[in-house]
């Protein structure tokens, strides 16, 4: 019989010690993996102690990677423990802030250059 993982289990672990994230109305300890996620450790500490389904499934996990996550199974959400899972996920984590930003960078650097590149083309005379 599996394990229920209630909301105050599951956000009490969201430190590098231990990682718990909710998938699909399941609980898996990532404490282990760490180390070896290949998006790095911010990634997975910003969902930590969270509802992660969205980030795992937006990524586009690997069979590979699904195939991990039964040996870090905890066991199931009590979805009946106060809190609805959705909200477990609504404030924007740290990876979400750095994606806005990157995306802002993304276009500001370029256009920067184009403009340092005109406006050395015109004071050049060339």
């Amino acid at each position: 019989m599996s394990k229920v993982i209630t909301v105050d289990e599951l956000k009490a672990n969201n430190s590098k010690s231990s990682i718990w994230l909710l998938i699909d109305g399941k609980v898996y300890d990532c404490t282990k993996f760490i180390d070896e996620h290949p998006g790095g450790d911010e990634v997975i500490l910003a969902e930590a102690g969270k509802d992660a389904t969205e980030a795992f499934e937006d990524v586009g996990h690997s069979d590979e990677a699904r195939a991990l996550l039964p040996e870090m199974l905890l066991g199931t959400f009590d979805k009946n423990s106060g809190m609805d899972i959705k909200k477990l996920s609504t404030a924007p984590t740290s990876a979400q802030k750095a994606i806005e930003h990157g995306s802002n960078l993304m276009y500001f650097i370029p256009l920067s250059l184009m403009g340092a590149y005109f406006a050395w083309r015109y004071y050049s005379g060339a």
